[in-house]
Parts: C-alpha cells; structure tokens; sequence
C-alpha cells in the first residue's frame, strides 16, 4: 500500500498541485508527481487545481542514459 502523508497546513480550496509541492517542503525539480495515476509534469502543475479525494503521488525523478 501507497503511504498516506497529510500536508502539515490544509489547502486552500482550489489550491494547485505546485501548491501542494511547495507546501511540503519539495523543491519543484526534485520531485515527479501524479495526480489519479496520471503523471504530471512540472510545467502544468500550476494548471492543475486539486479536489478533494485526488490521490497524489510524489516521486524521485529518475535520470540516466
């Protein structure tokens, strides 16, 4: 099971999920995230609003060739 982590202060309604990155302390390129399963990249985060019950994921990027 996917570890559940509240963030420390609640969201304001309609907060982005850049918002939500930046709140727990993540540098924006240090972090992958997905929202509902869907990975979303950097640039559209602060598109992307967050409602209630969305289950979002961070993650360690992983680089390498």
């Amino acid at each position: 099971p996917v570890p559940r982590i509240h963030c420390p202060s609640p969201l304001a309604a309609g907060s982005t999920l850049s918002a939500l990155v930046d709140a727990l302390g993540h540098r924006p390129e240090a972090v992958g995230t997905a929202v509902n399963g869907v990975f979303v990249a950097r640039g559209h985060r602060h598109d992307l609003a967050l409602h209630e019950g969305d289950a979002v994921v961070l993650f360690q990027p992983i680089t390498g060739g």
